[in-house]
């Protein structure tokens, strides 16, 4: 998807500041898993948690973010075994 912003609208933020707010949004509307989020600005999960902890966005952490994380925890574990 293409969504087009008025050069007007943004005056002043870069597309790194766009997508956070954007992100932060989508986050906070419960959208965007943890993972989405962090994926979307192109920042690892820690400095996105970063961000929601200066904002005082908590952190709603439900099924889909724990079976991504298990997932993960896998893939690394095989990685780890080959």
């Amino acid at each position: 998807m293409i969504i087009e912003i008025p050069d007007r609208l943004i005056a002043g933020f870069s597309e790194t500041e766009i997508r956070l707010k954007i992100a932060l949004s989508l986050f906070q509307a419960e959208i965007f898993t943890l993972g989405q989020a962090s994926k979307f600005t192109g920042m690892n999960r820690r400095d996105f948690q970063r961000e929601l902890g200066k904002r005082k966005i908590p952190i709603h952490y439900g099924q889909e973010e724990l079976n991504e994380d298990l997932k993960n925890i896998n893939d690394l574990l095989s990685d780890s075994n080959q």
